[in-house]
């Protein structure tokens, strides 16, 4: 069974297309959760006839994205674990391919798609170790497999996918990429899901944004000891 997280904080707007999604799936051995991370007005649980018995809710302190991932794969029991943001919306084969690349590749922790950012396309680029250490090029909605999962760092604001991954490798644990676009981020706002144009980073001057991003980036060098 894949047991799909779902971590939200004032994400109402776009959590019913991902819900949609998920309910459209041809794999259908799921299970949801969806965590309210202590968002200013609670979610309110909505039936989803298509999701009935699979589908629960479960409201949090705010503690951030990282947390509320954990807490949401405390509640589960599956062998495969994803975790989505309630900005994806999935395509109605993902789960179903992103598990067969698992079973055909049992070699391999975790399965990654090409995926859309609103208009801009990522696609996913092959496992590469040295890769991984220099850059983040994988995103946190992968299928991976429970047994293997570090937990997210609930002390990191940013960068918690790359760190994921990052922590995974050290423990021997590699991925695969799906070179197919399995799913589109429809939001470009909000902390859970977000892109920075290179261009921006080569620009005289630099915004708080990328201040931000370039502080973010010098922390996991350190926590994993990578050389700047």
């Amino acid at each position: 069974m894949i047991s799909i997280v779902i971590p939200v904080y004032n994400g109402t707007a776009t959590l019913h297309a991902c819900l949609a999604a998920i309910a459209a799936q041809t794999l259908r051995d799921i299970e949801v959760i969806v965590v309210d991370d202590g968002s200013p007005e609670p979610l309110i649980p909505v039936d989803i006839p298509e999701l009935s018995g699979r589908l629960r809710w479960v409201r949090q302190e705010h503690a951030g994205a990282p947390a509320a991932r954990n807490r949401g794969a405390d509640a589960t029991r599956g062998e495969l674990l994803l975790f989505c943001d309630a900005d994806v919306v999935l395509r109605s084969h993902a789960l179903a391919t992103m598990y067969h690349a698992l079973r055909e590749h049992p070699e391999v922790s975790f399965a990654y798609p090409s995926f859309r950012f609103g208009w801009k396309r990522f696609p996913a680029l092959p496992f590469d170790p040295e890769r991984l250490r220099r850059m983040p090029f994988i995103h946190t909605t992968a299928l991976l497999r429970r047994e293997h999962f570090p937990r997210f760092d609930p002390t990191l604001a940013r960068f918690q996918d790359w760190d994921l991954w990052l922590t995974m490798l050290e423990r021997g644990h590699t991925g695969v990429a799906i070179p197919e676009m399995l799913f589109t981020i429809t939001s470009t706002r909000g902390t859970m899901s977000r892109w920075v144009p290179s261009l921006l980073y080569r620009i005289p001057w630099k915004t708080a944004r990328v201040l931000a991003y370039e502080r973010a980036r010098v922390r996991i060098f350190e926590k994993h000891g990578i050389d700047t």
